[in-house]
């Protein structure tokens, strides 16, 4: 009666004839013992199994099996192996449905020794060529991240099927392998196998992971062909594949077509979303998800947690907080670091810092999310964090030294970004890290330490990349080293190195820093050869280059080759800043009204632009309105470079009164770059009284800096103020404030000549003075020819 109630599914009959049994003083043979023990687990009696399994004498390998493989079917694989434990100790041979089902609490558990006693097991016993076994054993070195092992495993087995096949190519999948899940694809197919649902889902992933599109095609083809699409568990991986390759709309419509769809399958379609930036869309499927009835589970809820971060929609995340912690998973590793990640990023550290307390358990994923939280308004808690995670035995990862590096911004956190990178060489993590590399690139760079930098790209191994190439470039240029950026880019294309959008754009910035024209043409020539020249990052770069190297033909000329392709503001704000710069203002007007009949939205840098072009050009009515709509109409708050323009236009033009009172009407302290354009116009106008005024403000704010005496020394000369001039130049000498000499720069022979006024370090000093004689001296005949030419005419 008890077997039959166990064997048509029904174990909770059967206990009750055992009760029964039980009670009329009826004892258990061996068959029975496993019977009841099989019905007690299917029950999930494991208390009971585990008590009854206790009395008997001598339990076989059958009983074994029962509690081994139960206990680790249901998630307890540290029973599951102490029962296996036990059978050894007590001398029962193991089979190979005892190998598999240890092997396979071994895998959940990835743990490696105990993997290894096992396979040794089963080699003793002669059970490692047995393809069951060969199967569990490429499986739990799989998930102890051993495939060399997994491999060998595989290669020895002289009969190997489809089961055996699928094992690897999960394998390599889990290990993110995803080229030898293809290799291995292809080697099965060339041996005749055919594949089943198991072997879709893995190379399906694989083609998602690479952006395969072409291949995932082929084999959605080969799916329909093979009347696999309405296998559930193909149906998920090719909403998957789809949602990795960005292929969205074919994802939705392949997520559509499945009937009975689980959570791994609204899982994907909403990652597919949220990855893409489309988070409306994942809001939309995760609502339709709960009106299905189906309850999310920790991607889901991880999913739309990183669309509420995305959007800093924190009473949406807020409300998915309120679900996990209905749904009993706030506490969760993979919902936990989500929601200290979303209040980070929404900017509400408290309420990170209170889930994270919350917490039994800490991952490096909720300690990194915290950290990159704290990283940059409270450097020194994220320091202490990383300090826990190293007590708690946790082993950081290179985001949490991305986020602490990324940090240390300016030359005060010098010695922390110095520190970090000796604890990276420690730990030998740098060896093969580009991403790391690139950070700790940035923080030399940030902290204005150039040779350090340098030496550090030096001793990385090469080849290097194109983004450590990139990284060293901008660096450079970013800090004005643009000399040695040009260097550097010309080494990358020595060591044949191919450059990207990113490169060109701050090689073709230092190029223009130096108003180098002939390496800016170079540079364009090379972005025509890699095929960039309709890319509109460069193509705005280039405009700017050009703009700022005076060629306007140039620069106008890549503007207008851009076509339709201006959908962003750079390229706009490149060409208007361009004219304003350099005198064309009404190109400049042009170029924006142009804008406006256009979807793209002017920014600041936009209207800073036309009001320095209306401030050159002398279109003050035309000023005075642009910076009304940049206020009232675009509702964009003007930083103090627009106000400065303001002035710059009122005040050039001989507005100074209003420039004044513009002034005076602003609602925050004026800083020194708008009293010196004020103090600059006034020497223009000769308005001694407001430029006294503005001088005055301006010495208060920079007590040190020469300008505003120099310029209020000339206003005096100007209208013959020498008591004013001189009683000025006796004030900066008892100051102890000093002119410093102007400089300027030319390119010669691929090399950059300096001149500072008065200088004579230059190594050719001696022979550009004797030219220089020479010419003055060319030049004053040349005036006393002119002037006698001149009285004779009057004559």
């Amino acid at each position: 009666m008890i077997a039959g109630y166990v064997q048509i599914g029904l174990p909770k009959e059967a206990l009750k004839v055992f009760d029964k049994m039980h009670t009329t003083g009826h004892v258990l043979d061996q068959v029975g013992f496993v019977t009841v023990l099989t019905a007690l687990i299917a029950a999930k009696r494991f208390a009971d199994a585990c008590k009854l399994f206790s009395q008997m004498a001598n339990p076989n390998v059958v009983a074994f099996n029962v509690m081994i493989s139960g206990h680790a079917q249901r998630g307890y694989e540290v029973e599951a192996i102490k029962y296996f434990q036990d059978m050894i100790e007590r001398c029962v041979k193991p089979t190979r449905s005892t190998l598999g089902s240890v092997l396979s609490a071994i895998a959940n558990l990835s743990h490696l020794e105990l993997g290894l006693l096992v396979h040794a097991h089963s080699i003793k016993q002669g059970l490692d060529s047995n393809v069951y076994v060969g199967s569990s054993l490429i499986n739990m070195y799989s998930k102890c991240h051993k495939m060399e092992a997994a491999k060998k495993v595989f290669d020895y087995l002289e009969e190997k099927n489809v089961v055996l096949w699928n094992s690897m190519l999960g394998g390599y999948l889990q290990n993110g392998y995803s080229s030898a899940v293809l290799a291995s694809f292809f080697s099965m197919s060339g041996f005749g196998f055919k594949c089943d649902e198991f072997t879709y889902t893995s190379i399906l992933s694989a083609c998602g992971s690479l952006g395969y599109s072409e291949l995932g095609q082929q084999l959605h083809s080969s799916i329909v062909k093979n009347r696999f699409n309405s296998n559930l568990f193909v149906g998920n991986a090719l909403v998957d594949m789809y949602a990795k390759l960005g292929s969205l709309n074919e994802a939705r419509q392949q997520f559509e077509l499945i009937r009975n769809r689980d959570n791994i399958s609204w899982n994907a379609i909403i990652v597919g979303y949220v990855q893409e930036e489309y988070e409306n869309e994942a809001f939309s499927m995760f609502k339709r998800m709960n009106l299905n009835g189906l309850l999310p589970d920790e991607v889901t809820l991880a999913s739309i947690l990183s669309a509420c971060s995305n959007l800093h929609a924190i009473g949406q995340g807020r409300q998915i907080h309120c679900l996990s912690v209905k749904s009993g998973l706030e506490t969760s590793l993979y919902v936990g670091g989500s929601l200290i990640d979303m209040y980070a990023k929404c900017g509400s550290l408290e309420s990170s810092d209170t889930v994270f307390s919350c917490m039994n358990k800490h991952s490096v994923v909720s300690m990194n999310a915290l950290i990159s939280g704290y990283a940059h308004r409270y450097l020194h808690k994220s320091v202490i964090l990383f300090q826990k995670m190293l007590i708690e035995g946790l082993k950081p990862s290179e985001i949490t030294f991305v986020s602490i590096l990324d940090a240390c911004d300016d030359s005060s956190k010098l010695n922390l970004g110095t520190q970090i990178h000796c604890f990276i060489i420690k730990i030998a993590l740098l060896n093969d890290d580009e991403f790391l590399s690139v950070s700790l690139l940035g923080m030399y760079m940030n902290c204005l330490r150039k040779t350090e930098a340098s030496v550090l790209f030096l001793e990385l191994p090469n080849p290097k990349c194109r983004i450590l190439w990139t990284s060293i470039i901008s660096g450079h240029t970013q800090n004005g080293w643009s000399d040695e950026a040009l260097k550097f880019y010309k080494q990358m294309h020595c060591d044949a190195i191919k450059p990207d959008q990113a490169t060109f754009a701050s090689v073709l910035k230092a190029s223009s820093s130096l108003a180098s024209l002939r390496d800016g043409r170079e540079i364009h020539s090379l972005i025509f050869h890699y095929g960039f020249n309709f890319d509109e990052l460069t193509s705005s770069a280039l405009v700017d280059m050009y703009a700022k190297c005076g060629d306007l033909k140039s620069s106008v000329q890549v503007f207008e080759e851009m076509g339709s392709n201006k959908n962003d503001i750079i390229s706009w704000n490149s060409m208007i800043v361009g004219f304003a710069k350099n005198g064309g203002a009404e190109n400049a007007l042009k170029v924006f009204y142009e804008l406006q009949n256009t979807n793209v939205k002017p920014d600041d840098v936009t209207f800073l632009g036309v009001l320095t072009a209306c401030s050159h050009s002398g279109r003050v009515n035309e000023g005075r309105q642009i910076f009304d709509i940049m206020v009232n109409y675009y509702k964009i708050q003007p930083r103090l470079d627009h106000f400065a323009c303001m002035v710059d236009l009122l005040g050039r033009w001989g507005y100074l009164k209003e420039a004044e009172e513009f002034i005076n009407r602003l609602n925050f302290e004026p800083g020194s770059m708008i009293w010196a354009t004020l103090l600059g116009a006034c020497k223009l106008h000769g308005d001694e009284m407001r430029g006294r005024r503005a001088a005055e403000k301006l010495i208060k704010l920079q007590p040190s800096s020469s300008s505003p005496y120099v310029l209020l020394c000339n206003i005096y000369a100007g209208s013959g103020n020498w008591d004013g001039a001189n009683s000025l130049r006796r004030e900066m000498k008892g100051k102890g404030v000093k002119k410093y000499p102007g400089f300027s720069w030319i390119v010669v022979e691929e090399k950059t000549n300096l001149f500072v006024a008065g200088d004579n370090c230059h190594p050719c000093a001696g022979e550009i003075y004797a030219v220089l004689t020479d010419l003055t001296k060319l030049m004053k005949e040349i005036f006393e020819v002119d002037s006698s030419c001149d009285d004779n005419l009057i004559e």
